[in-house]
């Protein structure tokens, strides 16, 4: 699924706005898609600031985007049932 993305920044953290450009989507969406658990990683608060791991979102685009429970499932090492 990640063929077609842009490559990850070098940043470990991103900032909303950069999740949604990776993802080719508007911050709109990308708001949307976490609030309804269809967007599997979970942003760590920095302060005040919203970031995801580079790292994680990567990995998860490489399940191709499971939602949220199933991702959760996978990382604590479940069958991603759900």
């Amino acid at each position: 699924m990640s063929d077609s993305l842009a490559p990850l920044p070098r940043s470990l953290a991103l900032a909303a706005a950069d999740v949604a450009r990776l993802l080719n989507i508007s911050q709109r969406h990308l708001w949307a898609l976490h609030s309804s658990g269809r967007l599997g990683p979970l942003p760590v608060r920095l302060g005040r600031a919203v970031r995801w791991n580079a790292a994680e979102l990567a990995a998860w685009m490489d399940a191709d985007a499971p939602p949220r429970d199933r991702w959760l499932a996978m990382r604590r090492g479940g069958n991603g049932a759900a």
